[in-house]
């Protein structure tokens, strides 16, 4: 059976979070069938929600240089193939295919801004004020702007490992960050704050299984988080653990870095 605008409309109000502005991460295929495909979910979000927000990266900007700043998670001189294949920042640049048709059809709704981050976009309707609190020094200030305004995660399909909020919650909680590169009009150029790994992230699920709030619509499990209450489980979590919340693949460059400087005498 397939998914309809009023399934999905229901469904979502049916967490009980009003008109509270919410980030959205989502996987269309978690659904099933869609009737009208990513159009009717984003149509969806939209009749619920005043403010929708999503990440709209585009890491096909990226490039690796040659050298860099000491323990910065990367392999200098590794870029190769990808420097040569990388593209110039555009704010029309479609939103990277690993993060989603449904931020993409987000992107291009007629109302929708961007902000101009040359990786780490966001994209918005009724989200003005929080793609402005963006810098490049701040990638993921939209994020932590939402959270003082009450706001919530909504994963659609997806589970924590691209809760995109964890990453905001580690930095208020002193992690590190690394230092990445992106190839604009204006040359290439230093982008401070970038997040690391998130693939360790769903071990925060037991502890905020209390603030999260869950339905079903269609096949997609759908979870809806307070932005505060999780921040503030994050934080206490790396706190008292410095070590949470990190991936455990060995070949992880940043959370190995991280990992590192924690554990060096």
């Amino acid at each position: 059976m397939s998914v309809g605008l009023r399934e999905l409309r229901d469904g979502l109000g049916g967490l009980g979070l009003g008109r509270a502005p919410v980030v959205v991460h989502a996987s269309l295929s978690a659904f099933g069938e869609v009737d009208g495909g990513a159009e009717t979910v984003v149509a969806a979000l939209l009749q619920t929600f005043a403010t929708v927000l999503a990440p709209a990266f585009t890491y096909k900007t990226m490039v690796t240089p040659l050298t860099g700043p000491a323990e910065n998670g990367i392999t200098y001189g590794s870029g190769g193939d990808r420097n040569r294949m990388a593209e110039f920042f555009d704010p029309q640049m479609p939103v990277d295919r690993l993060i989603g048709v449904i931020p993409e059809t987000l992107r291009r709704q007629p109302q929708a801004r961007r902000s101009t981050h040359p990786i780490l976009s966001f994209t918005g309707v009724g989200a003005e004020s929080l793609l402005a609190a963006q810098t490049l020094a701040e990638p993921l200030a939209p994020l932590q702007a939402l959270a003082e305004a009450d706001g919530w995660a909504l994963l659609l399909g997806v589970d924590h490992t691209v809760n995109t909020s964890i990453h905001c919650a580690e930095k208020l909680a002193g992690r590190r960050t690394f230092v990445r590169w992106a190839l604009t009009p204006q040359g290439v150029v230093e982008c401070p704050g970038f997040p690391g790994c998130s693939a360790g992230f769903q071990a925060v699920a037991p502890l905020v299984e209390g603030e999260t709030r869950q339905t079903v619509i269609g096949r997609a499990r759908v979870q809806a988080l307070p932005l505060r209450p999780l921040f503030e489980t994050v934080i206490a979590c790396i706190r008292q653990n410095p070590l949470a919340l990190l991936c455990q693949q060995e070949d992880c460059e940043r959370c190995n870095q991280i990992r590192g400087r924690l554990t060096r005498p």
